[in-house]
């Protein structure tokens, strides 16, 4: 097959598309990411797992983790780690007047006006059914006639105290009309935009490409790895981890449970090269429809960014090479973070307007992620010969910079030692 004719170099199709337009638009808030994982990912993933394969649930959370062989404890474990929940907006207070004031959590209070939303509450008369509020509408001033005069010139912006969500409540007693609603502080609010396609080829735009996408991208290797007969030496723990956005507490939880070799975490990244206004801050030249990321530094293992790097370039699969100083910001954190030896990586998407009802980014990217996990997982299945890689691989595996060779600006000649 030539460059073009690969399976990452392709246009979606609509199929696929579809089944990620589902896993992103499912309603999967913080600590309420059930209807992504347990309504969406697992059905399909038990369409297409063999006999054998195991989807494990957990008690305090509704994280799940696909698993190739559950029966085999002692295989070489891979995690690669998206998270379902999204970040959401809260109830804080219901005033008189019949605004209900909410938080703006992760997101610029400015990026909300106007917006659709959707709430959910749980019916005080059952608790444990959640009834949803579609229509309504995050507003802060009303109109720009009542706004202050440095905030109508942009001279200053919109503070996350003045959000409310608007539900055009009118009559008497608004207050006791949402109250009886079982509306109450808590409940969570979160964007009502499923993704499309955009208007450049392959681009696509819509809410909670973070991190929908790293789920699909958990899911999607999970099917391929079915298609392919599955892995002889290697232990495929995908998982779709909770509560990523307030502090990365459900993978963690995960890496305890199962102890995997490796960690491999997909999230979103930033397209630097288009972000507005931070030219003079140096950021690396990231951007999308160039490939997937890589991210070095943080706890990221040199050696395990070297296998997937040497897997994407016999496999023409484009790669983009990020920094992280002291954190990743992802889940690649989890092992370490519950006390794990595991080595790990971070590898995302670029995407433009990231925590927005508008997040933006490239299929081509997206598949880039795909077939790189994917060929990594292959590739290490069939290390030493056919026996699949082993723990001394990593042990031993760590690059030594004191045999680093001499580089010298010598034109021609070949470098010293």
């Amino acid at each position: 097959m030539t460059d073009s004719n690969m399976p990452w170099n392709q246009t979606m199709s609509e199929e696929r598309f579809e089944l990620m337009r589902r896993i992103l638009a499912a309603p999967s808030p913080i600590g309420l990411e059930a209807a992504m994982t347990r309504g969406v990912v697992e059905p399909h993933v038990r369409s297409f797992a063999p006999d054998g394969w195991a989807v494990h649930t957990f008690k305090g959370n509704a994280g799940i983790v696909i698993d190739t062989a559950p029966d085999d404890k002692n295989a070489f474990s891979v995690m690669v780690i998206g998270h379902a929940d999204k970040i959401r907006m809260q109830v804080r207070s219901i005033s008189e007047d019949g605004k209900i004031w909410v938080n703006s959590d992760s997101m610029l209070p400015t990026t909300l006006i106007g917006h659709k939303v959707r709430l959910f509450s749980e019916d005080p008369a059952k608790p444990g059914s959640w009834r949803t509020i579609e229509g309504g509408t995050i507003e802060a001033l009303g109109a720009i006639h009542f706004a202050d005069p440095q905030l109508r010139t942009g001279g200053k912006g919109i503070k996350p105290e003045q959000l409310y969500l608007e539900l055009l409540i009118h009559g008497e007693n608004k207050k006791s009309q949402i109250e009886e609603l079982g509306i109450r502080p808590g409940d969570p609010i979160i964007y009502d935009r499923p993704i499309q396609r955009g208007f450049s080829p392959d681009t696509f735009s819509g809410a909670y490409l973070d991190n929908g996408l790293g789920c699909f991208v958990v899911t999607e290797v999970a099917r391929l790895v079915a298609e392919a007969g599955g892995l002889k030496n290697v232990r495929y723990l995908g998982a779709l981890a909770s509560h990523e956005e307030i502090g990365r507490f459900g993978s963690r939880v995960l890496a305890e449970q199962f102890r995997p070799d490796v960690t491999i975490a997909v999230d979103v990244a930033h397209d630097f090269v288009a972000a507005p206004g931070i030219e003079d801050r140096r950021y690396e030249p990231v951007e999308m429809g160039k490939g997937f990321t890589l991210t070095h530094g943080a706890v990221t293992s040199a050696s395990l960014n070297g296998i997937i790097t040497t897997v994407s370039t016999e496999k023409n699969i484009p790669v983009q090479h990020e920094l992280a100083g002291r954190d990743t910001g992802t889940d690649a954190m989890a092992a370490v973070l519950a006390a794990i030896d595991s080595a790990c990586a971070s590898i995302g998407f670029p995407i433009r307007n990231m925590h927005t009802i508008s997040e933006s980014g490239h299929t081509k990217d997206v598949d880039a992620a795909i077939y790189g996990v994917f060929e990594t997982l292959r590739y290490m299945d069939a290390m030493n010969g056919g026996k699949g890689i082993g723990t001394a691989d990593l042990r031993d595996g760590h690059p030594r910079l004191g045999d680093a060779t001499k580089l010298t600006h010598r034109p021609g000649k070949p470098a010293e030692k």
